[in-house]
Formats: C-alpha cells, structure tokens, sequence
C-alpha cells in the first residue's frame, strides 16, 4: 500500500524509478534502532561493514530484504549499507547526481571497472552502468521525514536515460520534474539504484535516521568481490 502526499503520486519501481512501502519495516524499528546504537551519530554518512545484527532483517525473507528480492529475485544480497543521520546540527544539502560506485574487497584490474576510490576507509569503483541498473537501493526511514525536514528528492523516470553527463544533469531534472520522498518512521522507499537524485538542507530540522542499503543478485566479474556489509 502506498501513502498519499500532495506530491506522492502512485509511483512504481519499472516506470518511476521509485516505490514506497509503507510501514514496512514498522515491526522491526526497535530492532533496527538497537543495532545502530553503537554507531556514531550525527554524522552525514557512516559507511557500514562489519555490523553485527543486520542480517535478519536483510534476508530474502526479511522485512528489508524481501522488497529487494520482489524486484531482484531470490539471489538478491546486500552489497552496500550506508547510515544518515541529519539533525539541527548536521544539516547538510547534496547536489543532484546519480550513485555511480560500489564497494568491493580489493583492487583487480577488470576491463570496465574504474576510477578507484577509498570512501570511509572501504575500496569503491565505479563499475560499467549496466550494472548499476540491475541494482536497486532501499532506504528505510527510522524517523519520520515530512517535507520540512530535507526528504530525499528524486527526478521520476531518470533511471531510464542511462549514465547522464553532469551537464546534462540540471536538464533532466527540469524535463522528469522533482518528487519529495516524504516518509514515516518504518516506511520503506525502494529505488532504482542509478535516478537522480538530491537532498536539500531541513526548514525544520529534526532527527532524520535513514539506512540505506544497495542491492544486487549477481557475482562481480574477474574476480572482483562485493564488499556486502
């Protein structure tokens, strides 16, 4: 079921790039809330690996994981988990761009795959966008997030117009138009990984604990391997 805002329409994964699933993760809250207590908090992003307490969650049975697999199949896994914590005193913005990394165990040289980089300590690359394409992102909402507190914005249906050139970026955004992705506390947004998208500072800031989560049902080729969490 989806949540109707005043600017929510029924969006689906295929067609928008974006879907909702409301109170999905309601059930587990408290669970997933003890599991990032010992993570540092307001901090505008902290890179999660190692993190004992996620995986049942996270299973294609699980109440996060099982949305990835209804749009990735069974074979679908974690492979990036990244948690944001916006408040009154870490209130940051971000431009518009697409998710164009993933993170892996070590540096192989395979055709296609490249730059390298080392965010928060871990390796990335970015890979061929095709991959990026079979990938989808969840972020589940551990606050509410309504308008005035920096929802993630999104421009529908710019999942479909492949690796956009940063120039073109401001283009596409004006031809999609722009949704806010207003949520609930135990909402779940699922995302085709590589739409564009963008976050502004909160009017009304408040606490805005969201987990994100990359997912993907295929081994890296030559030997690379997905870092998963």
């Amino acid at each position: 079921m989806m949540r109707r805002d005043d600017d929510i329409l029924p969006l689906n994964l295929r067609d928008h790039g974006a879907q909702l699933y409301r109170s999905a993760a309601i059930n587990d809250l408290a669970g997933l809330l003890a599991v990032i207590s010992s993570l540092p908090g307001e901090r505008a992003g902290v890179r999660l690996n190692g993190l004992g307490g996620l995986d049942s969650f996270l299973t294609p049975k699980g109440s996060i994981g099982s949305i990835a697999a209804g749009a990735l199949g069974s074979t679908s896994r974690p492979v990036r988990a990244i948690l944001f914590d916006k408040t009154a005193t870490t209130n940051w913005s971000l431009a518009w761009h697409q998710d164009r990394t993933i993170a892996v165990r070590e540096k192989i040289a395979v055709d296609g795959f490249g730059p390298w980089t080392v965010k928060g300590g871990m390796l990335h690359v970015a890979p061929p966008f095709d991959l990026l394409k079979r990938m989808v992102t969840l972020r589940v909402h551990l606050d509410d997030v309504p308008a005035t507190n920096a929802p993630l914005l999104i421009a529908p249906g710019s999942h479909r117009d492949g690796r956009i050139p940063v120039d073109a970026i401001n283009d596409t955004v004006r031809q999609r138009g722009i949704l806010r992705c207003v949520a609930k506390a135990g909402d779940i947004w699922l995302y085709a990984t590589p739409i564009l998208h963008a976050s502004e500072i909160a009017a009304v800031p408040a606490r805005r604990r969201v987990l994100q989560l990359d997912f993907a049902a295929e081994d890296l080729p030559g030997g690379l391997e997905w870092l998963g969490i």
